[in-house]
């Protein structure tokens, strides 16, 4: 009875064992073993251990269910749909019943658009190949794509020979500017924390029209570019930035002046509050790029106690664990990152909640991200700062946005 009740709290039901032994069924030592590896995240063991449970009592319906859940870790998408449907079959009264809709659905979009990524993947795919690849893009469009899925949606239609191309005219414009940018679909996001300082909150979804994002914080190489095209002043220590060796670090003592300058010249512009924030976080409101977990050094570089001479940095693009949802990397450490925005405490009370772009004139401009001396704090993708836009510091520098 102790381990029924376990699971009722894990899978959030009516604590009634008599109700959880009719939808788990008797639960065994290898059920009890999945749900253990699905919380630890070791979905292969999970997926192991459910799958011999099955073999036991096949119609139990949230075996089938937290099956599914495991394969969705492990991105086995056709696993995955096939659980989750087997479960809505075997109870679709369930409370998870609704859960498992949504997750078959994006599950159903993941399998569809792999299937098309394997196929335009085969050396010199034939022009039948790539009809069906079209085709199954087709109809993973009308499934319904969220952003992550859409995101991928376009870059497979750019990857379809043009002579193939039906012109669907569905989504934003895909032509890659900049292969140092990521597209940001449009739609909504989660922006905000209730966590975090009032100047945080209310948490509100946001919509934002499609952009595109720097992968990368501005380096010293490319800004140095710009200085030898131009004849915008140098950052202070430059003689020492732009040693060989700090290339590919980021630039730093830049101010608002000086990042605005340099999106202009390149034929783009800084980027909303709104827009950093979503690229950062992406739709679901995880409080890191890379989800909810405390950042490690294999995630930002952070809290390092003394600037030595720009190598307390680290190369731009470092951090693989790090990247946001949507690719982007280092938006959290190793410098804070200008925004468009003018700061406003109460912005997000007041501000619209499509396309915001912070108020009309203010004294101080917000910057986003945390610097290799924060702590996990100010790490954040919600955390909110500002600076005077004079202010150009060790722990201060910039990316770029587009509009399509």
């Amino acid at each position: 009875m102790k381990k029924i009740l376990v699971l009722v709290a894990m899978l959030g039901l009516d604590a009634d064992p008599t109700k959880a032994e009719a939808l788990l069924g008797a639960p065994t030592k290898k059920s009890i073993s999945g749900y253990e590896f699905l919380k630890q995240q070791k979905y292969q063991e999970a997926r192991a251990a459910f799958e011999a449970d099955l073999l036991q009592n096949p119609r139990n319906a949230m075996a089938h269910f937290y099956l599914a859940d495991a394969c969705r870790g492990l991105k086995a998408w056709a696993c995955a749909e096939e659980h989750y449907r087997t479960s809505l079959d075997l109870d679709e009264k369930s409370s998870v019943a609704g859960l498992a809709k949504q997750r078959e659905k994006r599950a159903k979009g993941w399998r569809l658009l792999d299937d098309v990524k394997q196929a335009i993947n085969e050396p010199n795919p034939s022009p039948k190949q790539i009809g069906q690849a079209e085709d199954t893009l087709d109809i993973a469009y009308k499934l319904g794509l969220d952003d992550e899925q859409q995101l991928v949606y376009s870059q497979l239609q750019q990857r379809i020979p043009q002579s193939h191309k039906r012109g669907h005219g569905k989504t934003v414009s895909t032509k890659v500017h900049d292969s140092s940018m990521v597209l940001v679909p449009a739609g909504e996001f989660i922006m905000g924390s209730m966590a975090g300082d009032p100047d945080e909150q209310p948490v509100r979804k946001v919509y934002l029209d499609a952009f595109w994002m720097d992968k990368d914080q501005m380096s010293v190489g490319k800004y140095g570019t710009f200085l030898d095209a131009t004849s915008h002043p140098s950052p202070a220590d430059w003689d020492i930035m732009s040693k060989p060796m700090n290339q590919k670090r980021p630039v730093v003592n830049v101010d608002w002046t000086d990042a605005d300058a340099y999106c202009r010249w390149a034929g783009k512009r800084l980027p909303t509050e709104a827009e950093w924030e979503k690229a950062a976080r992406g739709t679901d409101g995880r409080t890191y790029p890379w989800g909810n977990q405390l950042p490690t050094d294999l995630h930002a570089n952070m809290k390092k106690e003394v600037w030595n001479n720009h190598v307390v940095l680290t190369p731009v693009g470092f951090f693989e664990a790090g990247r946001s949802p949507y690719g982007v990397y280092d938006m959290a450490g190793n410098v804070w990152e200008w925004t468009h925005d003018w700061y406003s405490k109460d912005s997000y009370k007041t501000g619209p909640s499509r396309n915001p772009a912070g108020p009309p004139k203010g004294d101080y401009k917000v910057v986003r991200g945390g610097s290799w001396g924060s702590s996990p704090k100010d790490l954040r993708s919600s955390d909110r700062e500002s600076r005077l836009p004079s202010f150009g510091s060790l722990g201060t520098g910039f990316r770029c946005a587009k509009t399509p």
